[in-house]
């Protein structure tokens, strides 16, 4: 039930009655119509922009056809129509709106909210992504948890979503893994390994040298590294992996496909997706300009194959094959989207680093390319998170070597409360992470205020239950929600109202932060009208001796709970029944 859907609708029939009496003319574009709490509540529950969007259209004055659309809006659950300013039109709605929208939430329950948005629409969602060489750390964390939890509202808006997770492993930095593992293979046979500058010196690959010497004995020691490099490389990948997936699974993070760059190349992909741009006229042999600023010391200017990627978008056209014949990290990349586009999703999202930033343009004209502008592509680049442990910098992981990693995180912090933080700014914003701040129990702290809240939801109904009332979700849906008149509880039932909304503009702007906002706002709402209980008896959820109107209550309170465990779901975090 999406209440300002339902409102919209409203105005788009007067609006159409307006039209048919002759009072707007025919052909009128209503799409930028909208229906939006105002900004200050006490000029109403509702706002319409109709009159300001449609007077120049329409050759009117916004007043006169405010004035019109108010008193054709007025009457049954719309009590008021008030023009504001140069034409905006406020609209205030009977209590009884409100109370059904409670009885939905109670109604629906998981579903409350649940949208029609994307339409079946196939999503492609890769996120994480990390280099297979060695444990993940605290940013791939919150590029998991946003990938996650995007993927999620997107579902959750009536998407169909898959999370992908494409594998690196076609790039040098395997072969210096291979190298390193190959290192602590000979230690695990007694020898002093030589971890020389370039290796990767972490504690995690002494399981992975005693595993290569339980499998192959000594065969290995002694040889050329042309006869032990790639068997030693697809080991060690397919043990990195293993051990990033156990780290996902730390964060309840479950990938539907996993993408191997390796296997691109060799089978065709790469050279069909720059066929495909060649037989676009995109692929051209050329020389690029220098780039700007100081000139690396290794630039010349030589003959490249390049991409036109300027012709949708970009800065400068890509080179896409190297003057030794190889092809350039872009070329594998272009394959791997067209390869999205051939399975047939309508939109992709790619989840990167900040460091990444550069990447955007680029890829975002590859996609436009190889779909004729069909698919679009999103690219959401993930800032840095700073950790710290009492106001100090937290240390770095001595099993990783030269970071903090995942389980780092998780073990001091947990999942919930970790996946919680992470969505607590926006993705392209910095996060400081305090592991003593987000344990604290204070409203300083979201995660904690927001499952305060949720176990306080579950201690009145176990309350409500001991005096004999029926605390299921069919029988509050049940109860007479007419004794809720107070304006504090008008209020959270209002802002109930606003979850439905909530999920479709943050699905439609890949903004998975919102819910956490949300939910933290909610959650004061609740905690407002709780401590008010304490002062205005009348306020408490549960009336000693009064069974009816304590079931009024406590469905408003459950409502409240129905709510925030939906929006937990979408972050992927599990809501409080009790705290401790």
């Amino acid at each position: 039930m999406n209440l300002f859907t339902e409102m919209r609708g409203r105005v788009i029939a007067a609006l159409d009655a307006m039209v048919q009496a002759g009072d707007l003319p025919q052909g009128l574009d209503f799409a930028a119509v909208t229906v939006e709490p105002p900004r200050d509540p006490a000029h109403g529950d509702m706002a319409t922009n109709a009159a300001m969007v449609l007077a120049k259209p329409a050759g009117k004055k916004p007043r006169d056809i405010a004035d019109a659309l108010a008193a054709r809006l007025t009457g049954g659950p719309i009590t008021a129509a008030e023009v504001a300013g140069p034409g905006f039109l406020n609209l205030r709605l009977d209590p009884s709106v409100w109370r059904d929208v409670t009885r939905a939430a109670l109604m629906q329950g998981a579903d409350y909210g649940r949208s029609d948005l994307g339409a079946g629409q196939k999503v492609n969602v890769e996120f994480v992504s990390a280099n297979p060489t060695g444990p993940m750390h605290v940013g791939h964390v919150r590029g998991a948890v946003f990938g996650d939890a995007l993927a999620a509202l997107l579902d959750f808006a009536g998407y169909n979503v898959t999370r992908e997770y494409y594998i690196n492993d076609g790039g040098a930095q395997v072969d210096v893994l291979a190298r390193s593992a190959y290192e602590r293979y000979r230690e695990a046979h007694g020898l002093e390994p030589q971890i020389v500058e370039g290796l990767y010196p972490g504690d995690y690959l002494i399981p992975v040298g005693q595993a290569l010497k339980d499998k192959y004995g000594d065969s290995l020691l002694d040889k050329p590294e042309s006869d032990w490099l790639t068997l030693v490389r697809d080991f060690a990948t397919e043990a990195m992996m293993q051990m990033i997936r156990e780290d996902l699974e730390l964060l309840n993070v479950r990938m539907d496909v996993y993408s191997s760059e390796r296997a691109l190349y060799g089978s065709g992909r790469i050279e069909a997706a720059i066929a495909r741009l060649e037989a676009a006229g995109l692929i051209y042999r050329g020389v690029l300009e220098p780039p700007k600023g100081k000139l690396p010391e290794d630039w010349e200017a030589r003959e490249q194959l390049l991409f036109r990627a300027t012709a949708h978008g970009d800065d400068v056209d890509r080179p896409i094959q190297k003057s030794d014949g190889s092809w350039t990290y872009f070329a594998p990349d272009i394959a791997y989207h067209w390869d999205k586009i051939g399975r047939g999703f309508d939109q992709l999202i790619d989840v990167f680093g900040a460091d990444h930033g550069g990447y955007v343009k680029r890829m975002n004209a590859a996609v436009k390319a190889l779909s004729n502008g069909r698919v679009p592509l999103d690219i959401k680049l993930i800032q840095l998170v700073k950790l710290f442990k009492n106001g100090e910098p937290f240390k770095m992981s001595k099993r990783a070597g030269t970071f903090v990693t995942l389980r780092d995180v998780v073990d001091e912090a947990g999942a919930d409360v970790t996946r919680f933080i992470m969505l607590t700014r926006k993705n392209d914003a910095a996060l400081d992470f305090d592991f003593a701040k987000v344990l604290e129990q204070s409203k300083d702290n979201p995660v904690w205020y927001v499952q305060y809240a949720s176990a306080r939801t579950h201690s009145v109904l176990r309350r409500a239950a001991d005096m004999g009332v029926d605390t299921s979700d069919s029988a509050l849906a049940g109860a007479d929600l007419s004794r809720l008149t107070h304006p504090a509880e008008i209020d959270l039932m209002r802002k109930l109202a606003e979850w439905p909304r909530l999920v479709e503009h943050a699905a439609r702007a890949h903004e998975p932060h919102r819910v956490a906002f949300f939910l933290y706002d909610l959650a004061s709402d609740l905690h407002s009208l709780w401590n008010r209980g304490n002062d205005e008896i009348a306020l408490r959820f549960v009336q000693d001796g009064d069974k009816d109107t304590t079931a009024s209550k406590i469905a408003l309170a459950r409502a409240v709970g129905v709510v925030i465990s939906c929006g937990l779901a979408i972050l992927g975090v599990a809501p409080a029944k009790e705290m401790r």
